[in-house]
């Protein structure tokens, strides 16, 4: 499956959560419910995926978290905040980065319509 099919299914998966749940809640509640929807499709997804930093050819765990990682295709970051924010695709961007994948979906839930709160971001383009 490429990214674009998975970031498909996966945005299908998102809306069924958020029809489900509503906005308002925390973002562990909606990546434990996106997490459970993707595996029930099939997909094998990572949760909490500890990120190194590369320091001076040095792994060194700094604390990062990758939200879900999808068939080690795509990285997705859950949002439950009001609205989207420059650092949140800074964020991602670096995940994407620091991981060397091509794709990634920043996924606010507190959006009336979910769709609306999607952001596809490339590793490389912005």
């Amino acid at each position: 499956m490429t990214e674009n099919q998975i970031s498909s299914e996966i945005i299908g998966a998102a809306i069924e959560v958020h029809k489900q749940l509503g906005p308002g809640l925390l973002e562990s509640a909606y990546e434990t419910c996106l997490a459970f929807e993707l595996r029930k499709k099939g997909f094998k997804v990572e949760r909490q995926l500890a990120l190194p930093v590369i320091y001076k050819d040095v792994k060194l765990d700094a604390g990062y978290r990758i939200d879900l990682l999808v068939n080690d295709k795509v990285i997705i970051e859950v949002k439950s905040v009001d609205a989207l924010a420059p650092i949140h695709t800074a964020q991602i961007l670096t995940y994407l980065k620091l991981k060397d994948i091509k794709l990634g979906l920043l996924i606010n839930f507190n959006s009336v319509v979910v769709k609306n709160g999607i952001k596809r971001v490339i590793n490389g383009y912005l």
